[in-house]
């Protein structure tokens, strides 16, 4: 019976080493491939394990409908409910909307042509009235007297609500707040 003789390796050099791991390494690429592929062909990815009951997914792809009848009288009954008492019943919002109250905080805007609302795009529009100023902002510890409407109003009662307002501005409004949105990368 001939025995086996083991004869000690010899040491590697740095750069032999190196090309020994990039071979180990270059076989798992195909692995961790496809798990991305995986992952971006699912479209659940990372949201779906990590996902919590912080999680701020935006709905993309937000289109008010300010030419839609339907959704235009919806979004009136809502604002007058929801809205009205701060941002006024004629969209004229708080007086002196630009300088803030004795207690740090904003008196509503107007959402008519004399505010602001129009210089933003639909989707930020949909994520203020949604979450709050503090989520566009990205800072928790903001205070304001906007309430997030998450779980007060459902996505298509936010979407007509802002589609009455926009319905309410003039033409020329319209169509620039249109141009807005095209930048932004929204359809119009």
């Amino acid at each position: 019976m001939s025995q086996r003789v083991h004869l000690p390796q010899p040491a590697l050099l740095p750069h032999e080493f190196a090309l020994l791991e990039g071979k180990r390494q270059m076989k798992r690429w195909p692995l961790v491939l496809l798990g991305v592929l995986l992952v971006g062909v699912s479209g659940y990815g990372v949201p779906l394990f990590f996902a919590n009951e912080t999680d701020h997914s935006q709905i993309s792809g937000v289109m008010f409908q300010p030419d839609n009848p339907r959704v235009v009288s919806r979004g009136r009954k809502i604002y007058r409910a929801e809205c009205a008492a701060c941002h006024g019943t004629k969209l004229e919002g708080q007086p002196d909307w630009r300088r803030r109250m004795k207690n740090g905080r904003l008196p509503a805007p107007p959402h008519d042509a004399t505010g602001h609302t129009w210089h933003h795009p639909e989707q930020i529009l949909f994520d203020i009235t949604k979450y709050g100023p503090a989520f566009l902002i990205k800072d928790s510890s903001y205070q304001s007297d906007m309430p997030a409407y998450k779980d007060v109003l459902n996505d298509e009662d936010i979407v007509a609500v802002l589609s009455f307002i926009k319905s309410q501005w003039p033409e020329r409004i319209k169509a620039r707040h249109g141009s807005l949105n095209e930048a932004a990368g929204q359809q119009e």
